[in-house]
């Protein structure tokens, strides 16, 4: 069975790369992030990361010249690495390690809330630019930004967020019985996860402690955390 992963994961990593969504260390990190995926969560957390990658790309590539024109364009024309990668696939991937050995279902929805945050903040921030209309500061919303500042945040963009999040709980309903339950704790957890990784951007990175990698890995931390709460609250 194995096997078989190996080839089709090779196989999806070649289209990626042809279509210049990962750089080649970003394709490597894709591969085994998959990979493990896919061995211990099986194939429904695999197809959340790949929609994640999937919408990922096209948001980050949708209308790029005019994002590149407004200097607030990803580097490399949306090609995407390693650290964009494991930034935003890596406490997924820890946590279905941990899921895998426990057998809780609260593993996995904290694994899929960072998944959902990961493609929250992605459609946010790449469609909220387009989109989005007079960008506040969110730790200080009467603050104005130009599109694209850490920690800028529009309506237009929260939408974008709260969509995000709700397409990778519908992916992954039918792994839970309460779906009810599943539902709302994803999407919540991704949705405020996101917010999450404004608030970082605007304070810790901004200060040049984090960099835009590390921000969305405690982005996504966070959105698991939220995810599990909220599933608990809700007698998951």
């Amino acid at each position: 069975m194995i096997l078989i992963d190996v080839a089709a994961l090779t196989g999806a990593a070649l289209l990626v790369y042809k279509r210049k969504a990962l750089d080649m260390k970003g394709v490597i990190a894709a591969f085994f992030v998959g990979l493990v995926t896919l061995e211990l969560g099986g194939i429904i957390p695999f197809l959340a990361l790949a929609a994640f990658l999937g919408i990922g790309t096209l948001a980050t590539k949708y209308r790029y010249s005019e994002k590149a024109k407004l200097r607030i364009a990803e580097g490399k024309r949306g090609t995407r690495s390693w650290g964009n990668v494991l930034g935003n696939g890596l406490m997924a991937v820890i946590l279905i390690i941990v899921e895998h050995m426990t057998k809780q279902d609260i593993i996995w929805i904290a694994a899929l809330s960072s998944i959902a945050t990961a493609n929250a903040d992605t459609l946010a921030s790449e469609l909220g630019k387009i989109f989005g209309k007079n960008p506040r500061l969110i730790t200080n919303l009467k603050e104005k930004v130009r599109a694209g500042t850490n920690g800028g945040v529009t309506i237009q963009g929260e939408i974008f967020a709260l969509l995000g999040a709700l397409t990778i709980a519908l992916i992954t309903l039918p792994m839970f019985q309460n779906k009810g339950v599943a539902l709302i704790s994803i999407t919540l957890g991704g949705f405020l996860g996101c917010n999450a990784d404004s608030i970082i951007g605007a304070t810790i990175e901004n200060r040049g402690w984090f960099n835009n990698d590390l921000t969305n890995f405690a982005a996504t931390v966070v959105g698991a955390v939220f995810g599990a709460l909220i599933f608990l609250a809700f007698g998951g």
